[in-house]
């Protein structure tokens, strides 16, 4: 069987009563390829200290025909012992772009279909689904959704890892017999990056994500000694409780989502992940407005709220082109510091004693709109709402209740829990004309319990319902809840509490390898930053946050008159070209100082890139930039939009003519590129293009 996409197949082998392998996964076959053909010149024969019929693991790896690697699933019966499974595919359908394979064990009373589907955007989706057909309970102790064979091509992987403000950090490294094996284990993604992968044959690139919000698992099997042929296995799947899950007689389960695409390099494997969010995940996001420059309260006042602050820091945001004002944590119950009132979603009388709506209508009358901050997953031990319901946080009944940043967290697979968020969240919004929720999540779960993610979604979903046009940005003390499940429910992200533009075009560059640019949120931070101390000029900070969505995270009352213009003309140009960053084709370029960072969008015959150096160059005259996704045979008017970078300013050769716009074919400027100043750390250029007759 094959499944084609507009420049991929998919070759499957399958066979009844047998099992079911991906033969072929590559660049699109021609039509009339013998399948038959191709899958014989990958077989091999049977080798020394081999089963006589060599296992296949295939894409339901199992250890009952001997292989020795980790299996697709186990289960064991409530008394311990381990049921030994062995599936066998008994059915399956084929349509042009799906593919349905069902597996049976009769004897152990276990069936499993997997779906593989190919998107036009180029994206493959795994689902994993099964059935206890047993009169008895038994237990699902692991589960993985894909079980992928590498093509052998593929002999290096890069796999993500991070901390606190300090996300998706990239380590290449190549596969070995030792493989991989990482899993979470505080109820969310976390900061670790697992749920994100990628694969390496050359320029070739595979990249795959498990697309929920909950713990996952990945491996990267390598099994030498057993399969015929010694291909590696990635295995993606939701992490499951301790213990595992106990599936009821004649009862379904299943696994995590997973999207895995192949491209020839890593811009169009972006490309790929771009289009599909657009197209398949984000909730209706072909009729989102143009993405609004946001300032948030948080940097400029913390906890020192009151409404003549918040108002004059309304007023300075409306002054330089903001679009948004977002009051973040503080304004609730007793809440003047970060040890009390989560929980307690109403209005404090002591910072607001008119209530938000005078702030509210001062925002409106300034044109923007107005955000909000809630966090309401978690409680605080000193809250009216633990007092009232001590029972409804995660813990182990007898035993001490340890907090995380002084907080609990609530057990959202509770109806009631669920139910009192929606009513309070509810009646905020139908209080106040709230277009936007910053959600919040900054504790892991613990004691682990399940359904955690099953009810934050079921809250998500129904407060979406009830308010669907309001934005919901998903935050987990920056980016630790950040994957496909919870992008279909929400309109952005937060990559990161690191808010240092050094620091955010690293995290920026990795994260838009898997999501576009309009989800991430991409602020200006204050100087010196709160977390890194490092003082940064307002050019260099403002023309790094212009690629993602824009906003603020900053006093306006702290900058200097010089700063708050350089600022506002930085926003003045996001806005003019949002449309370009946050519908085009995303490009990483390619240059020899490793400190340059180079990101370049393309769309409808306009493009902006962005070149940003970081350290003090070995050269003083840079390589030039070499741009990418152009029309060779077009015609290009290049120009750098002001204002510049102060310092490197001064070492740019011919001012007028980049200002009037340089003409130059889209072969040029691919092949040699443009030499800008970029001998200096902490510089950074916006190169505008726009196609001519």
């Amino acid at each position: 069987m094959r499944l084609d996409g507009d420049a991929l197949t998919l070759v499957f082998a399958l066979e009844q009563g047998g099992g079911a392998d991906l033969a072929y996964a590559g660049p699109r076959l021609p039509e009339k390829e013998d399948l038959a053909m191709l899958a014989a010149a990958a077989a091999r024969g049977r080798h020394e200290s081999q089963p006589d019929v060599p296992p296949q693991p295939g894409l339901w790896p199992q250890r009952e025909s001997g292989w020795q690697g980790t299996p697709a699933a186990r289960f064991r019966r409530l008394s311990g012992e381990i049921i030994a499974a062995d599936f066998r595919l008994i059915a399956w359908s084929h349509e042009e772009s799906a593919l349905a394979c069902r597996f049976a064990d009769p004897r152990a009373g276990l069936h499993v279909s997997l779906h593989w589907r190919l998107f036009r955007s180029g994206a493959v989706l795994c689902l994993a689904e099964g059935c206890n057909a047993r009169d008895e309970a038994i237990i699902l102790e692991h589960l993985a959704t894909l079980n992928l064979p590498v093509p052998s091509r593929f002999d290096s992987f890069t796999a993500f890892s991070g901390r606190w403000a300090s996300e998706m950090q990239e380590t290449r490294q190549p596969i070995a017999p030792n493989g991989l094996a990482r899993a979470s284990a505080g109820g969310k993604p976390g900061f670790g990056g697992g749920n994100w992968l990628l694969l390496h044959a050359g320029a070739e690139v595979l990249g795959a994500h498990l697309a929920t919000s909950a713990d996952h698992e990945t491996r990267i099997v390598c099994d030498n000694a057993g399969s015929s042929n010694g291909r590696a296995i990635l295995q993606m799947g939701a992490g499951l409780e301790p213990g595992g899950r106990i599936i009821p007689p004649k009862g379904a389960f299943g696994g995590a989502p997973v999207l895995f695409a192949l491209a020839p390099d890593r811009s169009a494997l972006a490309q790929i992940f771009h289009r599909h969010l657009r197209e398949a995940v984000l909730p209706a996001r072909a009729a989102w407005v143009p993405r609004k420059v946001h300032l948030n309260s948080w940097e400029a006042l913390g906890f020192n709220l009151g409404e003549p602050a918040l108002i004059a820091l309304a007023e300075a945001a409306a002054a330089l082109g903001v679009e948004r004002f977002v009051l973040d944590d503080g304004w609730f119950g007793g809440r003047r510091d970060d040890t009390t009132s989560l929980g307690d979603w109403t209005v404090s009388p002591e910072v607001f004693p008119h209530g938000l709506g005078p702030l509210i209508a001062r925002v409106h009358e300034l044109g923007m709109d107005f955000g909000l901050w809630v966090e309401p997953e978690m409680v605080s031990p000193d809250s009216k709402l633990y007092r009232a319901h001590p029972d409804w946080c995660l813990h182990t009944q007898g035993r001490a209740r340890p907090t995380m940043r002084g907080q609990l967290a609530l057990d959202m697979a509770r109806t009631e829990v669920r139910d009192y968020l929606f009513e309070r969240l509810d009646a905020l919004l139908r209080e106040y004309p709230i277009a936007y929720l910053k959600w919040d999540h900054n504790r892991d779960l613990f004691p682990s319990a399940p359904g955690q993610t099953e009810g934050f979604y079921a809250l998500l979903d129904r407060l979406r319902d009830a308010h669907p046009l309001v934005e919901i940005e998903s935050c987990s003390s920056g980016g630790g809840r950040i994957d496909f499940g919870v992008l279909s429910r929400c309109t952005r992200v937060w990559p990161s509490d690191n808010n240092d533009a050094i620091e955010r075009l690293r995290i920026i560059r990795a994260w838009s390898q898997f999501l576009p640019l309009e989800v991430l949120g991409s602020h200006v931070g204050p100087s010196p930053n709160p977390v890194t101390g490092r003082r940064l000029a307002m050019d260099f900070r403002a023309k790094v946050a212009v690629f993602g969505h824009m906003g603020v995270e900053a006093d306006p009352a702290r900058m200097s008159a010089q700063e708050r213009a350089t600022l506002a003309a930085h926003i003045a140009l996001y806005k003019d070209w949002r449309g370009v960053l946050h519908e085009g084709a995303l490009y990483r370029l390619a240059h020899p100082d490793r400190n340059v960072t180079a990101l370049m969008v393309v769309h409808h015959g306009r493009a902006l890139a962005l070149a940003a150096q970081t350290a003090f160059s070995p050269v003083f005259d840079a390589a030039p930039v070499r741009l990418a996704g152009l029309d060779p045979q077009a015609r290009y008017r290049v120009t750098l939009p002001e204002p510049w970078p102060p310092k490197a300013k001064h070492y740019l050769a011919n001012p007028q003519s980049w200002r009037a716009g340089l003409v130059l074919s889209g072969s040029a400027l691919m092949t040699d590129g443009l030499a800008l100043p970029l001998t200096h750390p902490e510089t950074a250029w916006l190169i505008a293009l726009e196609t001519i007759a």
